[in-house]
């Protein structure tokens, strides 16, 4: 699981950018939005590159169509990934513990026993000691949404396998 970068695309197949090691004949599930996922198999490696030949052919003109059209739509947020670790929020002086449950390149979805400010610039302490300055975007029922004044690197999201296993 992680956040790769694509590279190219067509009816075929994709070239995926990510540091990520992967092995020939090697299956992914891709999921390019909510709505819009396809599966294949690793065909070759290179370079912090590979290409991915998809099971099934797909139009890729709709395809890129339809991605264009949900990120117009109101709501519409970057891709996520699960996640369920511990962070730290600096708040005012204090330190409390938070429960991220999902990140993306600028987002971090979390759970918190207390309450939060709608708008309220804090600090942030992901588990892989990268430190943030964030803004909370909404709070409700012990769950929350922050937003990251500086975007995660999408080094940090290739791998949350990785992110998992090295920065507990």
């Amino acid at each position: 699981l992680g956040l790769w970068r694509v590279r190219n695309i067509s009816n075929k197949g994709m070239m995926l950018a990510a540091d990520v090691a992967v092995t020939l004949g090697e299956v992914l599930h891709i999921a390019l939005s909510e709505t819009v996922a396809m599966s294949g198999k690793i065909v070759w490696t290179k370079e912090g590159r590979c290409g991915v030949a998809f099971d099934q052919p797909i139009d890729v003109a709709a395809v890129l169509k339809t991605l264009a059209d949900e990120q117009q739509e109101y709501g519409y947020r970057q891709a996520r990934l699960a996640l369920d670790q511990n962070a730290e929020i600096y708040v005012d002086g204090s330190v409390f513990d938070i429960r991220v449950m999902n990140l993306s390149q600028s987002g971090v979805g979390f759970v918190y026993d207390g309450d939060l400010e709608i708008g309220k610039t804090l600090g942030l302490m992901l588990p892989d000691k990268v430190r943030r300055t964030a803004v909370v975007r909404w709070m409700r029922a012990g769950q929350g949404g922050l937003w990251l004044t500086e975007p995660l690197a999408h080094k940090q999201l290739e791998s949350i396998q990785k992110f998992k296993i090295e920065n507990c």
